[in-house]
């Protein structure tokens, strides 16, 4: 059953042990992390990173090895991208940014949601996932998309820049999240929201499940970082969205 958390959650004073720890390499390239149990030979494992907020650290170079199932069918059965971008309510003109872009598999949806005046930051920490885009971006004239590689830490996205903020099958990568959140908060304009967007712990696809987080946990990381926090209503049938709002 789903982890629920359909009220508003606010802004409790939390001391998490994971706000603690020190950044290390992770990869948030995770449009598609491996399945339960699978690719344990290619994760960087840190002792104890579940309890200290560290995220599941895997390499992404090898773009090509990912790609069929980045963009697969299967995937799409189960993404379900046009219902995760309803649930944006992005309006054209926006500027929206995708963390943990990977192969870029939401750029065109997210292209066509903000129109010709707005703009698409896919970001992404792995150079070769961020050539993908960049190729892709020309292939498919996706003009208002834009590919940048970004440090681990940091999304270095402009104080009151944005107004929507995608992070999909992405969240459980990222160290330190209650400091990550803090600078998606600053990143927002008035109104701004942030959507993390991962797998339950049923969920038959997704990473190990011992680097799974339920929804609460994402819920408290976010307010951490002093967002206001609900949970949405969707459809999906192997994750949950949890929405931060400024």
């Amino acid at each position: 059953m789903k982890n629920a958390i359909r009220s508003r959650i606010g802004h409790p004073a939390l001391t998490l042990a994971w706000m603690l720890g020190v950044s290390v390499i992770y990869s948030p390239s995770a449009a598609f992390p491996q399945e339960p149990g699978s690719g344990e030979a290619h994760e960087h494992k840190t002792p104890g990173n579940e309890h200290q907020g560290q995220g599941m650290h895997h390499d992404f170079s090898d773009v090509a090895s990912f790609a069929s199932r980045f963009e697969g069918p299967e995937r799409r059965a189960w993404q379900k991208p046009e219902h995760v971008i309803s649930l944006l309510a992005i309006e054209p003109g926006m500027t929206v940014v995708d963390i943990g872009a990977g192969t870029g598999f939401f750029a065109p949806y997210l292209a066509a949601a903000v129109g010709a005046g707005g703009r698409v930051l896919a970001l992404d920490v792995e150079p070769n996932m961020v050539k993908h885009i960049e190729q892709r971006v020309e292939d498919e004239g996706l003009s208002s998309v834009e590919p940048k590689l970004i440090p681990y830490d940091d999304p270095q996205l402009m104080a009151g820049s944005v107004d929507r903020i995608l992070i999909v099958d992405t969240w459980h990568h990222i160290d330190d999240r209650g400091a990550y959140s803090r600078k998606l908060l600053e990143a927002l304009r008035p109104g701004g929201r942030v959507y993390v967007v991962d797998f339950t712990e049923e969920s038959p696809v997704g990473p190990p499940r011992r680097h799974r987080l339920r929804s609460e946990q994402v819920a408290e990381e976010l307010s951490a970082g002093g967002l206001e926090v609900s949970q949405l209503e969707e459809e999906l049938p192997n994750q949950y969205v949890v929405m931060g709002r400024r």
